[in-house]
């Protein structure tokens, strides 16, 4: 896998494809002046879907109508060639601002749509979210490759590793959006004390307690301005927000480890609700995996009882009885049950 500096990426590849030559004279200016030193531009669009599956860039700002083909065929053509485990972010660049512009992109597979001609600073901001996510889903796919082959020969190395790899992920979200820190542990030991509650075999036990540090995996794709912003979010703010959870399985991708399939679940499905009334899909009752029912009762009542977000904090009995208020439509009345004995003792 490639390696970047600094957490800016500078030596990403950055593939740009547009019919008109000073647009992607102007890009690759723009991309470059920013530090990214390998951008490749593609003027001929019937050699686009080659290109893509062949260089596998780490991202692609594609136009929309261009003579051959347009962005919309190439992006069918790339998600029907592309490896399955393949995650390339695609950035679709149009004049046309439409809400059905927007959702015929992202149906075909586009990460994000930005309208031209874009500004500057809000390009560079997406290439540099898209990064991250492009440089995190490698190194989950590195560091599961490597921990799968190591199993053969040192099951109990393995498992330590992996733990390890789970834990400096878990460091590296904190460090990014939890200035107080311990908000990814505190969730881990409460969930894994939930399940135990639960009377859920000990194998499932550990799974989610290596897990659940993790269920905010797809915040890393978020503005950094709006991960940190304490006041009330706007409208518009919030549904950005919310869209952490498809980011995060996006992050994931396609794989064959039973860990990273569950992850992928909590990553998505940790703010679905009891009642149906949740997001990003609208899961409810036991159509929520029972490791997001518990991690949701775990993250609320951390977040409660320590102010996060801006918040005042409450006390531990006003945690409780706010948590014990939303048994049955936030949460599984179970899982809220087995979460009260452990301060009831």
């Amino acid at each position: 896998m490639r390696k970047s500096n600094s957490g800016e990426y500078p030596d990403a590849k950055i593939l740009v494809i547009d019919d008109e030559g000073a647009n992607l004279k102007l890009a690759r200016q723009v991309l470059q002046i920013a530090g990214y030193s390998d951008v490749r531009i593609l003027q001929d669009s019937r050699l686009a879907v080659d290109t893509i599956v062949r260089d596998e860039p780490d991202l692609v700002l594609l136009d929309v109508v261009m003579p051959y083909f347009d962005g919309y065929e190439i992006l069918k053509e790339v998600s029907n060639q592309a490896k399955a485990d393949a995650f390339v972010p695609i950035l679709m660049c149009t004049s046309d601002g439409s809400a059905s512009a927007r959702q015929r992109a992202l149906k075909l597979g586009a990460y994000d749509f930005i309208v031209k001609p874009y500004d500057q600073i809000e390009l560079l901001l997406r290439v540099r979210n898209f990064l991250k996510m492009r440089f995190l889903h490698l190194s989950v796919q590195n560091a599961n490759a490597t921990l799968e082959s190591r199993v053969k020969v040192r099951t109990q190395e393995l498992v330590e590793s992996r733990g390890e790899a789970f834990f400096c992920l878990t460091r590296a979200i904190e460090l990014r959006e939890d200035a107080v820190g311990g908000h990814s542990k505190r969730v881990g030991n409460l969930s894994e004390r939930i399940a135990r509650g639960l009377g859920i075999d000990d194998a499932e036990v550990e799974m989610i307690s290596l897990i659940a540090p993790l269920h905010d995996l797809g915040k890393i794709g978020l503005r950094e301005e709006l991960v940190l912003k304490t006041g009330d979010l706007t409208e518009k703010e919030r549904a950005e927000v919310q869209r952490h959870t498809l980011m995060g399985e996006a992050i994931i991708g396609d794989c064959n480890s039973p860990i990273l399939r569950e992850l992928k679940e909590l990553a998505t499905h940790h703010h679905e609700r009891w009642d149906g009334t949740g997001y990003p899909h609208g899961l409810k009752k036991d159509e929520i995996p029972i490791s997001c029912r518990i991690v949701a009762v775990a993250d609320m009542f951390d977040a409660l009882t320590n102010g996060r977000s801006g918040k005042p904090a409450l006390t531990r009995e006003e945690s409780l009885a706010e948590i014990r208020r939303l048994s049955g439509s936030h949460f599984d009345p179970e899982v809220v049950d087995a979460f009260l004995q452990i301060y009831a003792r």
